[in-house]
């Protein structure tokens, strides 16, 4: 099976438990099969500066979806979860964000997807979570832990575990 790289973070609302829901409505164990997963990171906002600092977290799934319906999946997931892109300011404060990040090695560049992420290799809040799942996977060409050693990491804080309700 295919895998994926999945970036997820937001910033409205408990972002940790719809990270956790997303996820589980995400990855079925049928067509999408969670395989890892990383830590929260709390992460500086980025692009518009004056919102609150979002939560960021990868995964690593195995898929039988080919990489436009993966994207279609995880967009349903995103609306599911009060997402509406069409109401949103660019980068700025949403309940959750869901990127395809690198389908194994797939090159694609189309109006609806483009892979692998065209600015993943430059930002660290995607970087720093697939760091400690994924740190020698490549994505066009350079692993993520060298994408990663170039980057400014300021302000991103690995949570610890949520607590118990």
């Amino acid at each position: 099976m295919p895998e994926a790289l999945i970036a997820l973070g937001g910033n409205v609302g408990d972002v940790r438990d719809t990270l956790d829901r997303a996820i589980a409505a995400l990855c079925d164990g049928a067509a999408v099969r969670l395989i890892a997963r990383s830590s929260d990171y709390r992460t500086p906002p980025w692009g518009v500066a004056d919102q609150p600092p979002f939560v960021n977290r990868a995964i690593v799934a195995d898929t039988t979806l080919p990489p436009l319906d993966l994207l279609a999946r995880a967009q349903a997931v995103e609306r599911q979860f009060g997402r509406d892109r069409s109401r949103e300011r660019r980068w700025g404060p949403r309940t959750l964000d869901i990127d395809l990040i690198d389908y194994e090695g797939v090159t694609q560049n189309t109006p609806a997807l483009t892979l692998p992420h065209p600015r993943a290799l430059e930002r660290a809040f995607v970087l720093v979570p697939l760091a400690e799942i994924v740190p020698e996977r490549r994505i066009a060409g350079v692993s993520i832990a060298d994408a990663l050693a170039r980057l400014d990491q300021s302000g991103i804080e690995k949570l610890g575990p949520p607590a118990a309700s």
